[in-house]
Order: structure tokens, then sequence, then C-alpha cells
């Protein structure tokens, strides 16, 4: 395995909030590590700032050996694929039109798309069971759809490294699973993942490693076996939690809340 993206002493930025702990991790080919944390704990600030889309308070991101700041956009992008949950259409495209953007870091200025590169995006939109819309026009894609189509364009760029921000969200629990299936898949097969989460049962079942984020900016990683303890995810979550087992899968479920307990 060789080390797909470094942190050194790194500090999101997050207004109003003070320094957190500073994030020294590194994350290897063959790797998918989970985020968790509740909501505003700064899950995709800190994807926005591994990506080199928003500046770390302090603290270095190193991609291929080298700080994110020294490398140009396309050689980023050769290296960092990113998923984020919101799809903005730039301008009308049909499906096989958007997933072929995933090809433009690897092409010289003004250069077109050639035969291989139509391949992997056909062979991308098959593998997310999109093959049959590729003539369609990308706004009249359902919400799911989209996430699937946005997963099949990081496909076809095949970045070293997967950022990906809720990358099940917008998904039935059938593509949940095959979405992920794919990302277990492409790790294997020497690429690295990050994945912001919120459903602790996905990230046991996926995850080779888990990064807790709490809300004040304290946070813990390592291997996921260790991360996923009762005690660590229910002061993460504020939230009651029983553990089992069902198939020989570790299974989490929250607790029924104290009826004196209000919402804040």
């Amino acid at each position: 395995m060789t080390a797909a993206l470094v942190t050194r002493d790194l500090v999101i930025d997050i207004p109003g909030r003070d320094d957190g702990r500073a994030l020294s991790l590194t994350v290897h080919t063959g790797e998918r590590w989970g985020i968790l944390g509740p909501n505003g704990a700064g899950k995709t600030t800190l994807l926005l700032t591994l990506a080199g889309l928003r500046k770390p308070r302090s603290g270095v991101v190193e991609v291929q050996g080298r700080p994110l700041h020294a490398l140009s956009r396309a050689a980023i992008a050769r290296g960092i694929g990113v998923v984020f949950q919101q799809h903005h259409d730039g301008f009308p495209s049909t499906v096989m039109e958007t997933a072929l953007m995933g090809r433009h870091p690897h092409l010289h200025a003004w250069a077109m798309e050639g035969p291989k590169d139509h391949a992997l995006a056909a062979a991308a939109l098959a593998r997310v069971d999109l093959a049959h819309l590729r003539d369609r026009a990308v706004q009249t894609l359902s919400g799911g759809e989209r996430q699937r189509l946005a997963f099949a364009t990081l496909l076809t760029q095949s970045p070293t490294l997967f950022l990906l921000d809720e990358p099940t969200s917008h998904l039935d629990l059938h593509h949940q699973i095959a979405l992920l299936e794919l990302v277990t898949d492409e790790t294997r097969r020497g690429h690295g993942a990050v994945l912001a989460l919120h459903d602790i049962n996905l990230a046991a079942r996926y995850c080779t490693h888990l990064l807790l984020l709490y809300p004040q900016g304290d946070a813990c990683w390592g291997q996921a076996a260790d991360m996923l303890s009762v005690p660590a995810l229910e002061r993460l979550y504020d939230q009651p939690l029983a553990s089992g087992s069902v198939d020989g899968l570790r299974v989490f479920l929250p607790k029924a809340a104290s009826p004196h307990r209000q919402l804040e």
C-alpha cells in the first residue's frame, strides 16, 4: 500500500469555533476511512479541505508526497476525486457527456475525448446501473440517479483517492449497498477512499478505519474495530445505543430517549 493522502497537524477552519485537535493521519490505498460525527462537527468542511477547495486554519495536506498548494488543479484532480451531496447543473448535458467530464484532468487543453475515454465512461455508467440512460438529459434524472451519475463520473476520472460526502444520500437501500460495494471493489484495485457517513452500521460494515469528529473540535481515529465502541459512539452522538450482532456483523441501534428529554 502507498500513501494516497497525508495530513500533518491539520486544523480545519470552522467559523466561531476554537481550534480543534490537529489531524495527523495517513490514508493508504486499499483503505476506506469513514468520518462519523453529528451535524455541524465539520465532516463536509474536512472533505473540502482535503480536496484543496477550502484553506485549513493551519497544517498541511499532502497528495503524492507534495503539499496541495504546490500542485495544479489538474494534478490534484488526477490524485483526488470528490462527490458531494448537492449537484448543480452548469449547463445542459446528457448522462454520457457528464460522465465524460471525469476525463478532463487527463486531457491536454482543448483535446477531445477519444475512444478510450468513451469506453471508460460507458463502463462506469454500466457499473452504477445507468447505461440505459446514457442519452438522457441530466436535468430529467431523480436525486438518486444524479448521485449515481456523480459516482460514475468519479469512476471515469479514476483518481487515486475518493472523497465522498454522504455518498448514500438520495439512494434506495439496494443502490446504497451497490455503491458501497463498488467503493470496496475500487479500494481493492488500488484506490483509497474517505467517506463522510451518518449510518454507523454502514460504516461498521464497509470502513477499514474511522475518524470520529466531535462537535467542539475533539477527534480520534484508528482501525474501525477499535473505534466502534458503544461509549465512544454514545459520546459522539449524545445518544444511548445498543449493540449486537446479526449474521456475524456488528450492529448499533438507538435506544429510546428519555420521555423528559427534549430536542435542543
